[in-house]
């Protein structure tokens, strides 16, 4: 409601916005959603959205609603940010890496632009202030003068609101320079709160008991029940239905729905939808039913009081995907949902004493991510001094040191640490991780551009294949029809086109909904997730337009898959792995020992030397290669650049005129 009284106020005349980030996609999309519904109006007129990769506004949107990212990218074209009046920054209290680099970013267009009004001084293009950031010219991106009637422009003040339902207002407010803190009270019904007397051993058993005892013993509502990931739902969905079966008739009358991010879109909106008559609906979610979505007829909440986070290890170079403790914040977030349209009840399967040892807030994702991609865009924003940025919290300096290595060995940065030209400021303007960014640029060289904008859309989308447990061997059996021997980017590359050649076959005469339709079948029928394939499809036909425009090749090597390999592997080469004698492999880069996850189409090949896309380390400690993964010999190591670390500090890396002899190229002490 209060971007639309500010619109009644007046702050969007003479055309200017009011833009409204969200952490998630999804969240932005269906919130324009609901606000254009309430002024009546058509989405993409006065209210619209724009997330990565899908954009609904035009040219009389006044109302707009975007991803924190989204906005950082604009400001690689808008540094001033001059069209928008007001900001409202949502859902701070998640903390993501874009929305702390967001705040240092809103931080300094604020006072640059506020400075040139009270002090009469004109914003000199490309100066810097004391955080290192530079203005830029929106329309070339280099250093130069804007006319005086366009600095008046530029230079209107900017409004920040920082909102969300769980915040530490007065950390918020002391990096703002003693913003004021306005507390509105929210439409809550009061929640029952209920702990167990003792701590759980199995808390997926205490769960499913106290599924059993609402349903039994509690009136009308729908239960909410939190846990960790798809693994755990499905467990717990074939549990109730095993014991449903073991209770009288008249008691069966629940369904279980569950909701997860890989889920197919028609199956999330079950969630959505009402129980039949007579029945109560339970539905097993991740932590996506905290804050981004909001599920109607909601009265009960279980909750462990556990989430799968994941955590980045700087130094080995690995992601953690492990089971924590929520932060006070989630607990009182997840306990909300069974209030939200009358009183309610929420059962935490942990002692009181031990919600007293929760941490207040969870821990900033700038703290245990990389950071790559963040120092790429802060370093086209003109930041030189990324150690000295305004961040609310800094990461740590080994991080930034890392990341900023990693940059320099894709290229994109100099020995300056200065952005690359053309190379850094390529990557840069593609809104991919530098690595995805970076395999594309090469691709053009190998050509092979259309085989690697196709992966590097697949990869940048959840799973694709989805393999329902009750149907597990149907669906694997599916996935062998497009499983290559190559490794698994080239059957990413095989879903793909096999998708394409079945919708060009059979929607000539159709139209986008019953494409879309068709479409929908034939991924259910191929146990792949059509959400996550649609997107992939938006994803490459956007990248594309970047490449086409950054004048890349665009060619394909059509059936030889060797020169896409060693694409793969000259764009990857950070992600190479070595088997060893015992059957293991170990990474070049960080030495660590890592097996090949189950679901790789090589987990029984054990091929002598492969590239991983992901590195994440387990509950159970094991040390996994997820994702797609190309089978290699040595020999196609001969087209990498930088190889391998050898000594301290030190990396080796091939030639442009011998690939074989090895060079010493620089150091990173």
């Amino acid at each position: 409601e209060i971007p639309q009284f500010l619109f009644n106020a007046g702050f969007c005349n003479n055309g200017k916005v009011v833009g409204i980030t969200q952490p998630r996609r999804v969240a932005a999309v269906t919130v324009a959603k609901r606000v254009a519904d309430e002024c009546g109006v058509e989405l993409g007129q006065k209210v619209g959205y724009s997330v990565r990769f899908d954009d609904s506004t035009s040219n009389s949107t006044r109302i707009k609603y975007m991803t924190d990212g989204l906005l950082l990218r604009e400001a690689l074209l808008d540094p001033y940010l001059s069209k928008y009046s007001v900001i409202i920054v949502d859902e701070a209290h998640e903390r993501t890496v874009h929305t702390d680099v967001l705040m240092g970013l809103l931080k300094n267009v604020q006072l640059a632009r506020s400075e040139s009004i009270n002090d009469g001084q004109n914003l000199n293009n490309g100066n810097k202030n004391a955080n290192g950031f530079m203005l830029l010219d929106k329309d070339n991106g280099q250093n130069s003068s804007f006319d005086r009637k366009e600095r008046r422009e530029k230079s209107s003040p900017l409004k920040l609101i920082i909102m969300s339902a769980s915040l530490d207002a007065r950390t918020f407010s002391e990096y703002f320079g003693g913003a004021k803190a306005v507390h509105i009270q929210g439409r809550q019904f009061p929640v029952d709160i209920f702990y167990t007397r003792y701590p759980e051993t199995d808390y997926v058993d205490a769960a499913l008991i106290t599924i059993f005892q609402v349903h039994l013993e509690e009136t009308h509502g729908d239960i909410l029940v939190f846990l960790t990931g798809q693994e755990e739902i499905e467990s717990v969905e074939r549990l109730i239905k095993e014991r449903l079966t073991k209770l009288p008739q008249g008691s069966q009358n629940l369904q279980v729905v569950p909701i997860y991010a890989a889920l197919p879109p028609e199956q999330q909106m079950r969630a959505f939808a009402p129980a039949p008559s007579g029945f109560r609906k339970v539905i097993l979610a991740t932590n996506i039913a905290e804050t981004s979505i909001t599920i109607p007829g909601i009265k009960y909440v279980i909750d462990p009081g556990l989430v799968k986070a994941r955590s980045y290890d700087p130094g080995k170079g690995m992601e953690s995907l492990i089971v924590v403790p929520t932060s006070k914040s989630q607990a009182l977030q997840r306990s909300g949902r069974a209030g939200r349209e009358g009183p309610g009840k929420c059962f935490r399967l942990y002692p009181e004493n031990e919600f007293e040892k929760l941490e207040d807030s969870t821990m900033p994702e700038i703290k245990r991510c990389n950071l790559s991609n963040v120092i790429l865009q802060l370093k086209a924003l003109g930041v030189d001094d990324i150690l000295g940025f305004d961040f609310i919290e800094k990461p740590s300096r080994t991080a930034i040191i890392k990341s900023l290595e990693q940059l320099f060995l894709l290229g994109a940065l100099t020995d300056e640490c200065q952005l690359s030209d053309p190379v850094g400021r390529q990557m840069a303007r593609l809104p991919l991780d530098p690595d995805y960014a970076k395999a594309l640029i090469l691709a053009s060289q190998f050509n092979c551009l259309e085989e690697m904008l196709i992966t590097v859309a697949m990869l940048s989308v959840e799973s694709i294949f989805y393999t329902p447990r009750d149907k597990y061997e149907e669906a694997r059996t599916a996935t062998k029809c497009f499983a290559s021997p190559e490794g698994d980017h080239i059957t990413l590359i095989n879903v793909y086109r096999a998708a394409t050649d079945f919708l060009e076959k059979r929607t000539v005469e159709m139209n986008k909904a019953k494409s879309e339709k068709v479409l929908r079948k034939w991924c259910n029928e191929n146990f792949i997730n059509s959400r996550s394939l649609r997107h992939a499809r938006d994803i490459h036909r956007q990248i594309q337009g970047h490449v086409q425009q950054m004048g890349l090749k665009l060619a394909s090597c059509g059936d030889d898959m060797l020169q896409f390999r060693r694409c793969l592997v000259a764009s990857f080469f950070l992600n190479a792995a070595m088997k060893q004698a015992d059957g293991t492999y170990r990474a070049y880069a960080s030495g660590q020992v890592v097996q090949i996850h189950p679901s790789s189409v090589l987990f029984r090949k054990k091929p002598d030397c492969i590239i991983f896309n992901e590195l994440i380390q387990t509950n159970n400690k094991i040390k996994f290669l997820i994702g797609p993964l190309v089978n290699r010999s040595m020999q196609a190591l001969d087209y990498v650049r930088p190889l391998v670390y050898e000594g301290k500090g030190s990396f080796v890396a091939f030639g442009d005129d011998s690939f074989r002899k090895g060079h010493v190229l620089g150091t990173l002490d």
